[in-house]
């Protein structure tokens, strides 16, 4: 198997060296050889420094698999503060209260379940448990990366605790779409369509825009915040020289950490610079739970009741507990992709022959890192964390920074095959439309037009080898 190796170490060379037109044959040329040496037993594989083998419920909740036992001990203290449950100050545990006033999860668990991906409501629910809605006015914001909405802000917090009103409700229904395949097989998609009610602090604008966003898995990204800024400048082309009709653009967001524009990579529309950022977001905006980066609590001007209500110190997430926890998702493995059977691996050399890898592109490294299992690593996640224009059929109409309201950054690929595993469910695309994979393909256009409708277009049986190959990351 160390011809394998040697082999993605040549082709990795040649990658960086290529123009972005002329990869493309690169990398066909790695998905045939790679497919014939899973024929021979990838599985015998080693593990690379940040993998692990594990296929089951608990793959995505793994640690990679060189951890030392000082780094272990890390890792599973910043489990605990990822799965902790926040309560009303004050509490007897004052290391953990000050949740809210408004919020919407009462831990990063709640939202991130098992470390995966969450969903939108299904038939009989009626909360949002691991999705939220994000909302906006029209226009930019330097700082902030969109125009806040008075009363409410960016997001609506629909949990409160008591004493305190939560912000409104958030009621979801769906639209059929009917589409057909070049085979004339008939399908339908569904579109979301949300509505917000019982608001409590005014009526909403009526130019409000608002997004429906399913919290993504968070294995792995460490590696993601560890691609160093040089190379997402590479990989964009953001006039299309190439005329290949992909325009990847980093969107360049202010970092609060760095007090500094820099190239967001996190979230949905990339809008955040780096990890450590986006825990911070994510623990005042989902939780309420203020930290060292944003000590105000997240409570508008109008919301009075919110404002008079007890803290949990100041700031209520210590910056050491923060750093732990960023720490921890740094220290999350990545479960390596399962070995090829012969209909993925003709499904892999679909995924270029349609022009799949133009976007999600097989491969990243990250660079300099005081972490072992971070420094230098080629990984597989399937993205350029750049942002696209997806097309109107998937727009949401709100800017985010740079990013406009048809644009979204790249969707990792990886963990695809176990989202049903680890979470029970593969509802995918950020606010959880698509009911597999195929469906989230269907969805595609812009930029991805052309892959779609090769995609749409092909045979059922060269469709179903693709879906196999995704199934296998």
């Amino acid at each position: 198997m160390t011809c394998q190796y040697d082999l993605r170490n040549r082709l990795q060379l040649l990658l960086r060296k290529a123009s972005r037109s002329g990869r493309a044959a690169l990398l066909l040329g790695l998905s045939n050889a790679t497919s014939a040496a899973s024929d021979a037993g990838e599985a015998t594989l080693p593990l690379r420094p940040f993998e692990h083998g594990e296929h089951n419920r608990d793959a995505f909740s793994r640690p990679n698999s060189v951890l030392s036992a000082a780094e272990l001990r890390v890792f599973h203290f910043g489990n605990r503060l990822f799965n902790t449950n926040w309560t009303i100050a004050p509490a007897s545990a004052i290391a953990f209260d000050g949740l809210g006033p408004t919020f919407n999860r009462v831990s990063c668990s709640g939202c991130h379940v098992r470390d995966g991906r969450g969903r939108p409501p299904i038939e009989g629910e009626s909360t949002f448990d691991s999705a939220l809605v994000r909302i906006s006015l029209p226009g930019s914001a330097a700082q902030a990366g969109a125009v806040a909405v008075p009363g409410y802000g960016l997001q609506i917090n629909d949990r409160a605790i008591p004493g305190v009103p939560s912000e409104a409700k958030p009621v979801l229904r769906w639209e059929n779409v009917a589409v057909k395949y070049g085979d004339g097989t008939r399908y339908t998609l569904r579109r979301p369509v949300l509505q917000l009610k019982n608001p409590s602090f005014g009526a909403f604008p009526r130019t409000m825009l608002m997004s429906l966003r399913v919290a993504p898995a968070v294995f792995g990204v460490g590696l993601i915040d560890a691609v160093p800024e040089a190379t997402l400048q590479a990989l964009a082309d953001p006039d299309d020289r190439n005329r290949d009709g992909i325009s990847g653009r980093v969107n360049r967001v202010w970092s609060i950490s760095l007090g500094a524009e820099r190239i967001g990579r996190f979230g949905w529309k990339a809008g955040v610079a780096n990890l450590l950022e986006q825990n911070a977001d994510a623990a005042l905006g989902d939780i309420g739970i203020s930290n060292a980066l944003l000590p105000t609590q997240n409570c508008p001007k109008s919301q009075t009741a919110c404002q008079q209500a007890p803290t949990g110190g100041e700031p209520e997430l210590s910056t050491d507990f923060l750093q732990k926890l960023t720490q921890y998702m740094q220290m999350l493995g990545v479960p390596r992709a399962r070995t090829l059977s012969q209909q993925a691996a003709v499904g892999q050399r679909l995924f270029s022959e349609f022009g799949c890898h133009g976007c999600h592109l097989p491969q990243l490294k990250t660079g300099a890192s005081a972490l072992a299992f971070l420094h230098e690593q080629s990984f597989s996640a399937y993205t350029d964390l750049l942002l696209h224009d997806m097309g109107e059929g998937l727009a949401d109409g709100r800017s985010e920074f740079q990013a406009t309201g048809r644009e979204w950054r790249t969707a990792p690929l990886w963990g695809l095959g176990l989202y049903e595993v680890v979470n029970g469910h593969q509802l995918l695309l950020h606010d959880g439309r698509a009911r597999g994979v195929a469906e989230a393909i269907l969805w595609h256009d812009g930029e991805a037009r052309v892959s779609k409708e090769r995609f749409r277009q092909a045979p059922a049986i060269n469709r179903e080898a693709l879906l196999a190959f995704l199934q296998t990351l």
